[in-house]
């Protein structure tokens, strides 16, 4: 367990920016300056401005995970170069002044900040934002509000919806992120955090009986707890509907592995759709490596990548706003808009739009081998539809949930690419493979599971996940997505289901690229949880959060002419 904690504060602390300068530097710093916010609010940040006359363009960071103080490597390195670097702690975090309540009022303080930049007297005007994660959103959060002096962006590993993107994912909980953040953000002074009981604290039941087992409660968490439809909680911590006012160029940075995958692809999807003027929607940007949250190395879970994956994000960075920030034609703005990792193949490809015009969506249905009854799954999928053939079962037992091995998480589970074998043999695992493939297959966009099932419960979940499977057996896990039954039509309104009624079910599994080499084989892997990335549906559709009693579900899966349950997934042909 230490060790995903270690990860995860390797993480924030490159998402904050926080690297060691040399006391040797020529500028000039400014700690602890109060900005203020239009409720009087008054929000703590630094400034590091070159050791010079004039007026300098401004790099802005907005963070909750500490502002840091004289030593910031990357502060010291922009204003060597000619920028202000300004840095300041989110509402409510280290020494700004405030409730901390995550997301929800980032957009007017984000916006405040930059009007009060804009004014300072060593201030060009123009202002480029910076940063990760919670970093990234704190960028996203303010564009909509078209803040006069925002030229430029760069958000890395970020998202665009408070609710979708980060709390529930296809109806379901994120539990061990929204928990394990959560306590690292709010921990007390002098908490051992790590040494906490976190296998009981997450198989706490009901979920509000969390904050017995951490000994404190988590003032926000509760509050999610409280909101699972998405209702009006989160309509201040959402861009989605917000696209067609954000006027700013931007670059966006992911992970294939990360959390957030699906979100930084979006975000530049609808960028590319949806801005309102041609010009900047043909200023946007995306790279998508073979990283996790963070990025930029060549290794991730059990995998390596080879040193082709290790990229300078760093560096990008520093172009795109000496571009957008200074005019200097350093050429960014002539390569591909969209570059991306394949893996598999472990090479990097430019792309001109995302998802690819090229793409072949292709069907691959389930069958049970042999057209027999399948109860353990250990079916065939393949491009043929299906006709008659018989249901696969299993039972999902929530005191016996399916372990996480890898995918797109953060804290208290592995994260990345994961051998899935031993997965593959428990008894709620339904696996359906192809024959071992004659020439490669890529896949690479947005993947998506048509499922056709029934249960015994009035609410349950159904998982999907896709997986490359090497000629020695070898499983890798890709991606993955989950859907919560009564969730299945809306995040809004959300309908119990019938017991043993067949339902479709569509299984967001974000996105991906993947080259099934000769001789593998592509595989999906059925059940009904991915636990502790998310929580354990109970089974008996009673309000959210609130049940301690679980039941065991008798799930069904259907692939027939009338049920033909089928994985999509965007192929790329070999062969423009």
């Amino acid at each position: 367990m230490s060790k995903r904690w270690i990860a995860l504060s390797i993480v924030i602390t490159l998402l904050g920016l926080s690297y060691l300068a040399s006391a040797e530097d020529d500028i000039v710093i400014r700690q602890d300056v109060k900005v203020p916010m239009r409720d009087g609010v008054q929000l703590s940040t630094n400034i590091f401005l070159p050791d010079a006359e004039g007026k300098f363009p401004t790099i802005l960071v907005r963070s909750p995970y500490d502002k840091g103080d004289e030593k910031n490597g990357a502060a010291h390195r922009y204003a060597q170069a000619g920028y202000a670097y300004v840095i300041q702690d989110t509402r409510g975090r280290f020494d700004s002044e405030g409730r901390f309540d995550p997301f929800l009022t980032e957009a007017e303080d984000g916006y405040d900040t930059q009007e009060w930049v804009r004014q300072q007297p060593w201030s060009n005007g123009e202002i480029g934002t910076a940063g990760g994660s919670y970093v990234g959103f704190t960028q996203w959060s303010p564009a909509p509000l078209q803040p006069p002096a925002l030229k430029a962006m760069c958000p890395i590993v970020t998202f665009a919806d408070f609710h979708d993107d980060v709390v529930y994912v296809g109806g379901a909980f994120q539990l061990a992120l929204g928990l394990g953040w959560g306590a690292m953000v709010t921990a007390q002074p002098g908490e051992n955090i790590i040494g906490k009981d976190w296998p009981s604290i997450l198989r706490a039941l009901p979920l509000t009986d969390y904050a017995t087992l951490l000994g404190r409660e988590i003032p926000f968490y509760n509050d999610w707890l409280a909101h699972p439809n998405d209702d009006e909680y989160w309509r201040s911590a959402t861009i989605t509907d917000k696209y067609d006012r954000i006027q700013v160029p931007v670059y966006n940075i992911g992970g294939w592995y990360d959390i957030f995958a699906q979100a930084t692809a979006e975000n530049f999807r609808r960028m590319r759709e949806s801005a309102s003027t041609e010009e900047i929607r043909r200023a946007q940007r995306l790279l998508m490596g073979p990283w996790a949250h963070g990025g930029g190395g060549n290794k991730v879970g059990n995998r390596e990548f080879g040193d082709v994956a290790k990229v300078d994000i760093g560096a990008i960075e520093r172009r795109w706003f000496d571009y957008w920030l200074k005019g200097i034609d350093n050429g960014i703005m002539d390569e591909a808009p969209v570059r991306i990792f394949a893996m598999g193949i472990n090479e990097w490809r430019n792309e001109q739009e995302w998802p690819l015009a090229r793409t072949r969506y292709t069907k691959y249905y389930l069958h049970s081998e042999g057209n027999a009854n399948s109860l353990h799954g250990d079916g065939l999928l393949t491009v043929v539809s299906p006709e008659e053939e018989a249901t696969d079962h299993y039972s999902y037992d929530p005191n016996d949930p399916v372990p996480t091995t890898g995918g797109a998480n953060l804290a208290l589970a592995p994260i990345g690419p994961y051998d899935q074998r031993e997965v593959e043999a428990r008894k709620d695992v339904l696996v359906y493979t192809t024959e071992p493939l004659k020439e490669p297959v890529e896949v690479t966009g947005p993947v998506r599971m048509v499922l056709y099932a029934s249960s015994s419960a009035r609410d349950t979940d159904f998982t999907a996940k896709l997986v490359d499977v090497s000629p020695d057996g070898l499983a890798w896990n890709l991606t993955d997505g989950i859907v919560r039954a009564r969730y299945r039509n809306s995040d809004i309104e959300p309908e119990l289901i019938e017991p043993n009624r067949v339902y479709r079910y569509l299984i967001d599994l974000w996105v991906t690229s993947n080259v099934f080499l000769e001789g593998h084989r592509i595989r999906v892997e059925i059940s009904s949880s991915n636990f502790p990335r998310f929580d354990r549906n109970p089974n008996t559709g009673k309000p959210f959060g609130q049940d301690a009693e679980v039941i065991t579900a008798a799930q069904t899966i259907y692939h027939n002419a009338d049920y033909p349950s089928h994985l999509l997934l965007p192929v790329i042909p070999s062969h423009p």
